[in-house]
């Protein structure tokens, strides 16, 4: 006979699961966002890493802003790229509405 707790964690193991699948996020290494996902097809297409390639990287590239205190311009930097790419979706789908 299986041990309650054991099959209560499993249970409620799968319904996070089927809840993160339902909210539109996929599991690569956790769960991420629909966008999240974009950006991480767009990432490993432009650099041909690896997803354990991309999670080292990104770990270096934290590590390294973190050790020269420079972790509020890396976070800032990425704020005003996210907001880059949204504005030039934003004008694109103006420009194919006027189309």
């Amino acid at each position: 006979m299986a041990h309650p707790k054991k099959s209560a964690n499993a249970e409620k193991q799968r319904r996070f699961r089927e809840k993160q699948k339902a909210l539109g996020k996929k599991l690569i290494r956790g769960y991420v966002t629909p966008a999240a996902m974009e950006n991480y097809r767009e990432l490993a297409e432009k650099t041909g890493w690896t997803d354990s390639d991309m999670l080292s990287n990104s770990l270096r590239i934290t590590y390294a802003a973190y050790k020269n205190g420079q972790i509020r311009l890396l976070n800032q930097w990425l704020k005003e790229q996210d907001l880059k790419k949204q504005l030039l979706l934003k004008k694109e789908q103006a420009s194919n509405k006027s189309e």
